[in-house]
């Protein structure tokens, strides 16, 4: 076999052992979940926004931009619930560029798994440590979980794992809630499918280890647009959208019937300043139509604090070297217009 084994990856607990999450912050995650939950059972109205950079690619200004974000979800506390994306895993297309933190703690230097586990666990306990936000990572690879599940208060499943049984699976085993999104094609019925595997117990192999779990009825959909067999993309936020995924729900009898939506990716035809008119259309929906309103939950939104992107070495201070993102002034000034609307 010509896979090479480079140096054993440290356990969940011995990475847990050196980086501990602290009394005060567990208290924090422990809230924070619950008012998220109570969001998706009905119990809350208030509306989420898992929200952030494409890339968490520098501590320093991830931590910077929080820090932005939290005297804004101050502002509009009384409608909006906030879950800062701090994404350190990325799936690339054709697995070439910049794969997140967890492989490139510095995106300039080569790959190192053990220091990007660190320096990932590091970076999730200082947001909530400095910031009071419990955040939402992207489930890469399912086994990697283990290193921040006590830390994270949400998790995306992207549009190519989605399929992908062993994702479905541990989903199957997360305490918090995990939205699935649509693959590329666009087959809604492969979203519900993997809702559906991730809502009930299975027996399966994770970690080296036979294991059991009792299914996580807070799996739900996230909508992202598709490409179609021409490469083209095409958004699926539109009422008609929203109606057919909401009759599909029901006839599948899903707990939780939950949409989110994602305002960038196919949806935007990856033009990312439109996020906000997005944004604003999925709202005019919502108060028009009592069945959206009750099942549209939030949106997720690629924002940063400056606006666009840039290739790695760059320099720009606060901005994506993946896909381009929202400036921290447009989304500021977005978010008071969705709070007064809602």
């Amino acid at each position: 076999m010509s896979l090479k084994y480079v140096k054993r990856l440290l356990e969940p607990k011995e990475i847990a052992d050196m980086i501990p999450v602290s009394e005060e912050v567990k208290a924090v995650k422990k809230r924070r979940d619950r008012e998220i939950k109570n969001i998706f059972t009905g119990e809350s109205d208030k509306f989420l926004l898992i929200i952030g950079p494409c890339s968490a690619d520098n501590e320093t200004a991830v931590l910077d931009y929080m820090s932005r974000l939290a005297k804004v979800q101050e502002e509009v506390k009384d409608k909006i619930l906030m879950i800062p994306r701090i994404y350190t895993n990325k799936p690339r297309t054709t697995g070439e560029g910049y794969k997140g933190m967890v492989h490139q703690p510095d995106p300039e230097k080569g790959s190192d798994l053990v220091a990007g586990i660190k320096a990932i666990r590091s970076l999730h306990i200082k947001a909530a440590e400095e910031t009071g936000f419990t955040c939402a990572d992207e489930m890469l690879y399912p086994e990697n979980f283990a290193y921040l599940d006590d830390i994270l208060s949400y998790v995306a499943i992207g549009a190519r794992s989605v399929e992908n049984q062993q994702h479905r699976l541990t989903c199957s085993g997360l305490e918090i809630p995990v939205g699935m999104k649509n693959p590329t094609s666009g087959d809604i019925s492969v979203m519900l499918n993997a809702i559906r595997a991730a809502q009930i117990g299975h027996n399966f192999i994770f970690r080296g280890f036979e294991t059991k779990t009792q299914g996580n009825p807070f799996a739900h959909g996230i909508m992202r647009g598709f490409v179609d067999q021409y490469g083209r993309n095409f958004p699926n936020y539109h009422f008609e959208d929203l109606l057919h995924l909401i009759q599909r729900y029901n006839e599948r009898g899903l707990e939780h019937p939950s949409i989110i939506i994602d305002t960038n990716h196919s949806n935007s035809n990856k033009m990312y300043l439109e996020q906000p008119r997005i944004a604003h259309e999925i709202i005019r929906n919502m108060n028009y139509d009592s069945m959206i309103k009750k099942h549209v939950k939030g949106l997720m939104v690629e924002s940063y604090i400056e606006g666009g992107r840039q290739e790695i070495g760059n320099g720009t201070y606060g901005k994506s070297i993946t896909d381009p993102c929202l400036s921290f002034e447009d989304t500021h000034k977005m978010v008071i217009e969705l709070a007064e609307k809602l």
